[in-house]
């Protein structure tokens, strides 16, 4: 059975600095790198058949640094897209969190970040990241399950909350739960209609 491997890029300089970072291209941290290269060992004896991932670096130096941790990588067919990129977040790009809740209250920060449909000021709300990410999900990434390939997503936190939301039928209020972590790899065994029969963190 396919199986479709999402994998959160590792730890970002901003995520360590507590700061908004959206669409704006920050590397790797260092412990980010450790994790992109666990996330590697993890998916050892796993065979990857293509690679999507988004256009900012700190997702395609993950899946570089998992994937040579991994060995046996080379020519894997890739494709890079601005519609796995994480979610805008507009003015509070590049502010720190606890500043930002300082100046516009814990609760208003707390609604720009969680809620579905709320988009922080001239950003994106998850629903609007959900509207260009799934798209581009249900075009081009199921029609390589339903052919058999298995398949690594190496996105960001809110573009991969969007497709996790659709593969496990999440509703606005489950979502807002819903945390992906840094550097590790969700499994989901699809079968070759696309639908998923298991999921589960390696």
């Amino acid at each position: 059975m396919p199986k479709l491997i999402l994998l959160r890029h590792g730890e970002s300089q901003w995520n360590l600095e507590n700061r908004f970072t959206g669409w704006v291209d920050v590397p790797l941290s260092p412990k980010g790198e450790q994790e992109a290269k666990r996330a590697g060992e993890l998916l050892k004896d796993m065979p990857i058949d293509k690679l999507y991932t988004s256009v900012l670096q700190r997702a395609i130096n993950t899946a570089k640094l998992a994937l040579e941790t991994r060995g046996g990588n080379n020519g894997l067919p890739t494709e890079y897209d601005q519609a796995l990129n994480e979610r805008h977040y507009g003015d509070l790009q590049g502010l720190n969190k606890a500043e930002t809740a300082k100046q516009y209250g814990a609760e208003q920060v707390h609604i720009w970040r969680r809620s579905y449909d709320i988009q922080p000021p001239n950003g994106e709300s998850l629903k609007d990241t959900a509207a260009r990410t799934l798209p581009y999900f249900n075009e081009k990434i199921i029609p390589d399950i339903k052919a058999g390939k298995n398949v690594l997503v190496v996105a960001h936190g809110n573009s991969l909350r969007s497709i996790v939301m659709s593969l496990d039928n999440l509703t606005r209020e489950q979502v807002i739960e819903l945390n992906i972590p840094t550097g590790v790899p969700l499994v989901y065994e699809m079968d070759n209609e696309g639908k998923v029969l298991s999921s589960k963190y390696l």
